[in-house]
């Protein structure tokens, strides 16, 4: 007996030792061999496309850093895919999933401008900071709220938060949209925009001439609270403990249909200040749908930085280094615009069925 207890016991060790290895490959594999794979497709495709190959990869891999204008607007467009980042980050490491980036990115950019240009005309509301404060509060509300309902659906009736949130954000954009070229449409202006918030509401410039603003530095601050929040704190020691096994959270004591409601709604309210962001710090108005793609973008930088919040960063830069990178090769040579979002694509589908394997695993463990 005591032969066969040793011999059941080391197996079970060297499973979970194999799992954790494997684990660790599928995470350097996101994180190092997805970029590689998808610079590979991006080279080729420039052999096959371009008629001055070598001219384009030049264009493409050093346009960005060849001056200052290029390279902040480079930095300025990684800021509201990190906050994008960040929000699927959280709810994926509390067991949920958030699909509604596009509506959620959008909302928030609409309530925000909205609020700030409807507080202007009350004289209480005249301070800078208290009105901008705000107005950027409103939209991480309303992004927020609209993606707990998500969290709420899943912990109530356990319904597919995949598919609640997805929903939620394809009903919310039209109606951004009759609002944008309704009620606040701007009537100065040849686009379909609302009206420009003041300066003096807008966040300042850091690397002139470029769009790079103030903004950077409130998601650096995101991803230091993020982390910190995650590791450091009991809510976010929860949040983990139900992502890796729900059930086990449950027994002990953790209440998880409560965690999946404020992970979702925290998700919502990243999402949010991303759109808010782009209203103060970029655009100064909300063009109709002019923040399209960033919540899908947003998703496989996430998913390529393996949902860790110190990795958003180095992914988002790689995100909008790709985007920057074909605008400027393209505006030089024969390349299309399109050569980006190939790209983008392959790394997405690479990313994705990572993402689905290990969550197939985690099912099937359950």
């Amino acid at each position: 007996m005591k032969g066969r207890l040793q011999a059941v016991g080391p197996p079970e060790k060297e499973d979970n030792r194999f799992e954790d290895i494997l684990r660790s490959v599928s995470l350097s594999f996101g994180v190092i061999f997805i970029p590689v794979i998808a610079l590979a497709v991006l080279v080729l495709l420039v052999f096959f496309l371009s008629e001055t190959p070598f001219k384009t990869l030049y264009y493409f891999f050093t346009g960005p850093f060849r001056n200052v204008y290029s390279f902040g607007n480079m930095l300025n467009t990684a800021i509201p895919l990190i906050f994008g980042a960040l929000g699927i980050t959280v709810a994926m490491k509390a067991g949920s999933f958030n699909l509604g980036g596009e509506g959620q990115i959008y909302l928030g950019a609409f309530v925000s401008a909205a609020a700030a240009l409807s507080l202007l005309n009350y004289r209480i509301f005249q301070l800078n900071i208290i009105t901008g404060i705000i107005a950027i509060s409103a939209g991480v509300f309303a992004s927020s709220a609209l993606a707990a309902i998500s969290g709420f659906c899943k912990a109530r009736w356990n319904t597919n938060e995949l598919i609640t949130s997805f929903l939620a954000s394809s009903a919310v954009i039209p109606v951004v949209n009759y609002f944008v070229t309704g009620p606040f449409l701007d009537p100065q202006t040849s686009l379909l925009s609302t009206g420009k918030i003041p300066v003096n509401l807008r966040l300042p410039l850091v690397l002139k001439p470029s769009n790079l603003n103030g903004s950077i530095f409130i998601a650096i601050l995101a991803v230091l609270f993020v982390s910190l929040f995650l590791i450091k704190t009991e809510t976010g020691y929860e949040f983990r403990m139900a992502g890796k096994n729900e059930i086990f959270a449950r027994y002990g004591g953790i209440n998880t249909k409560l965690n999946t409601v404020l992970a979702m709604a925290i998700s919502g309210g990243f999402h949010g200040l991303a759109g808010a962001m782009l209203v103060f710090g970029t655009y100064h108005a909300v063009i109709k749908e002019f923040s399209a793609g960033l919540g899908w973008n947003s998703l496989a930088v996430a998913m390529v930085a393996g949902f860790s919040p110190s990795l958003v960063v180095p992914a988002s830069l790689f995100f909008a280094w790709l985007a920057a990178g074909a605008r400027i090769a393209m505006q030089n040579t024969g390349l299309t615009f399109e050569t980006s979002s190939i790209v983008q694509s392959v790394i997405f589908l690479l990313s994705t069925s990572i993402v689905i394997r290990n969550i197939s695993k985690k099912r099937g463990r359950k």
